[in-house]
């Protein structure tokens, strides 16, 4: 499960370090930077989509914080 969030995480940074390198360079377009931006949201919407099916199946347990310790 770590794997998997670890993953989506460094494909997700990896989507907006793409997006900030096409933003500086001018030659390719804005078409370009938006497809990058696009796989990011993508990513982010599964990862999120993920942890919610992986608590409603039971793979994950939210323990929550401790209060008054």
């Amino acid at each position: 499960m770590k794997v998997i969030v670890l993953i989506a995480f460094i494909g997700i940074l990896g989507a907006l370090f793409s997006a900030g390198v096409l933003m500086l360079r001018k030659q390719k377009g804005k078409a370009t930077m938006a497809r990058a931006l696009a796989v990011r949201v993508g990513l982010s919407v599964a990862l999120f989509l993920f942890i919610l099916f992986s608590a409603w199946m039971g793979w994950i347990h939210p323990t929550g914080l401790p209060i008054g310790k």
